[in-house]
């Protein structure tokens, strides 16, 4: 049977995963009557809750005698070391833009990704039925950015087709026509997208995608470059330095057909399958026939730029909500995190049972803290710390990122100056229509940490941010932190409204009435700049006197709500998020108090 191997690559939001659902449903992969979710793709609790892709998933469809092989891959930058692998198994990409919002810094990352290694892509421009739609001055910004990307010529001659995903058409002009459904891009990618490359030789293929089955045990997609395979056939695996990994036999070959995966009998060179059997075949790994000694090539994958220490959480009330809590499950489930997801980098800390995981941004950390809590880890995390280098001439280095703003105008200004006392540097202002500008920075990634929270208060949730890893750069100076102390516990027990209500002065609280607190937790934020220990377990007193005043009802403000990123973002370096599958809470590093001056006293030396 004839193949195309095709990804689809977008900025987040711009609808990937429903033009997908859209091609699933129109080239017959599900049956009239059949009942699908949207968005049938994003098949984890997280990706439905969220409405973001997070991992890549493969499909298929049947087009007129032609199998298509779809790839939809994450959309977020955080997600990036996912799309790089991606686009190796593929011979051309879908490149789906908005019509209204234009390319975005992840447009740019991915397409980069995409030219770089010479696949020739297919723009889509999509949501052409918005309101505010700007069809003709899109295309014109997709050209300039694949000129600014170093597009060959013949990348350069790119074709376009229009339409609305959500509403199920495409067609070659932005107004129509819009009863020919899908067809139009299915023609468009027979016409456009090469036949798969298929090398000389024996049986080759590389890892792109990892996944734990239950029944089947390690479950590895990927693409055969050269060569077929068969179940029982003995195989080996080499590392990109071409050292044998392991050497074993395939136990099944899965092929995809719609959301389907089917057993098939036999695997040929060009086809994106799924193979299980093995025990150690990782990603980026090289499987083969065992006459075979060079490994295929595999992408080199960005550096991590955000690490953060996962510790065991050792609080008072360790264990009472979560039932995996020692040092040992959490190194292994860690482990078997960085595995599957190389843009992942897990590694002990010096001195302490602790482990360091860096990845590319504070969303993707956060989704595997999320992750952990819903399997029953217990854990404490620290603050989100950017990963240094240093140059040649021995200087720091530091993570600066790409920050697009798009804002109302009347919101303009404090977003400038509050991106100004991070350090970012301003590269553009420009109006995108509607009374919005276009803000474009360079900022160092430290001093976006926490800041996502901050533009929508001041922007009264209408500011979009989006950011991206630009480059590596000379480190910029001290960032301004945390301006509030917070109010910690001096006590254990459970908090009483009373005690509460009559603190209600010192800073707004984080907790409600009968939580659970112990000494050294963060239970408020205070007024002013320092911590200050206070008492939110003490009752009132009873007395045998009846008064009006004595009998009034307590009415508390409502509690400030800490979700997990608000939490990783608003601590600071001596403070903890423990992390449980019930609750979030924030703490000290040091619980007791005489410990936390010792720590203050010994900072304070080093820094002389």
């Amino acid at each position: 049977m004839k193949l195309r191997n095709i990804a689809i690559i977008a900025h987040v939001d711009h609808g990937k995963t429903t033009l997908v659902d859209k091609l699933l449903q129109q080239s017959g992969a599900f049956r009239e009557n059949q009942r699908v979710a949207e968005r049938v793709m994003d098949s984890n609790d997280l990706e439905k809750e969220r409405g973001i892709t997070i991992m890549a998933k493969a499909t298929s469809v049947d087009w007129k005698g032609v199998r298509v092989n779809i790839v939809d891959t994450p959309g977020h930058a955080d997600f990036g070391g996912e799309v790089e692998r991606i686009l190796s198994m593929v011979d051309s990409a879908i490149v789906l833009v908005d019509a209204a919002e234009g390319p975005m810094p992840q447009t740019k990352f991915v397409v980069g990704k995409a030219l770089k290694i010479g696949l020739k892509p297919i723009v889509c421009i999509n949501k052409v039925d918005r309101p505010d739609a700007r069809v003709t001055e899109v295309v014109n910004e997709v050209f300039d950015l694949f000129a600014a990307l170093d597009a060959t010529d013949e990348q350069l001659d790119f074709p376009i087709i229009y339409g609305s995903g959500r509403n199920g058409w495409m067609a070659l002009a932005p107004e129509g026509p819009s009863n020919q459904g899908m067809t139009p891009l299915f023609d468009m990618v027979l016409k456009h997208v090469p036949e798969p490359r298929i090398e000389e030789g024996s049986f080759c293929m590389l890892g792109t995608l990892l996944e734990a089955n239950p029944y089947l045990g390690r479950v590895i997609t990927g693409r055969v470059f050269a060569g077929s395979v068969k179940p029982n056939q003995p195989v080996k695996v080499l590392d990109r330095t071409g050292k044998v990994v392991e050497q074993g036999r395939i136990s099944k070959i899965l092929a995809f057909r719609g959301i389907e995966r089917q057993p098939i009998e036999e695997a040929e060179a060009g086809d994106i399958v799924a193979i299980a059997g093995l025990t150690k075949f990782n990603v980026a790994d090289t499987l083969c026939a065992l006459d075979v000694t060079v490994p295929l090539q595999a992408q080199p994958i960005d550096p991590p730029t955000l690490s953060m220490t996962f510790m065991v959480n050792d609080s008072p009330l360790a264990g009472t909500e979560g039932d995996k809590v020692t040092s040992r499950v959490i190194r292994d489930r860690l482990l078997k995190e960085a595995e599957g997801n190389v843009a992942l980098k897990v590694e002990p800390a010096p001195n302490s049972d602790a482990y360091i995981v860096s990845g590319r941004g504070e969303l993707q950390l956060g989704i595997l803290i999320e992750t952990m809590r819903r399997e029953g880890f217990e854990l404490s995390i620290s603050r989100p710390r950017v990963v240094f280098q240093r140059s040649e001439d021995g200087d720091i280095l530091e993570p600066v990122e790409e920050v697009i703003i798009d804002v109302d105008e009347e919101h303009s200004g404090v977003v400038v100056q509050k991106m100004a006392e991070r350090k970012a540097e301003m590269l553009e202002m420009r109006p995108s229509g509607g009374n919005r500008l276009r803000l474009v920075f360079h900022s160092p990634t430290r001093g976006l940490i926490g800041y996502q929270g901050e533009l929508a208060t001041d922007t009264r949730g209408t500011a979009v941010m989006n950011r991206l890893f630009h480059s590596y750069a000379p480190y910029r100076g001290e960032i301004q932190g945390r301006r509030n102390g917070v109010l910690i516990s001096n006590d254990q027990g459970e908090a009483v409204a009373y005690a509460m209500w009559k603190l209600e002065d010192r800073g707004p609280m984080m907790i409600e009435p009968g939580w659970k607190v112990y000494r050294g937790m963060i239970v408020g934020e205070h007024t002013r700049d320092n911590d200050l220990e206070i008492n939110v377990l003490k009752g009132k007193q009873l007395t045998n006197i009846r008064t009006q005043s004595k009998d009034e009802a307590v009415r508390l403000t409502p509690p400030i709500r800490m979700t997990l990123e608000k939490a990783l973002a608003y601590i600071e370096d001596d403070e903890r998020v423990e992390v449980t599958p019930k609750s979030i809470r924030l703490r000290k590093a040091h619980l007791d108090p005489n410990e936390r001056k010792k720590a203050v006293k010994v900072k304070d030396l080093v820094s002389v």
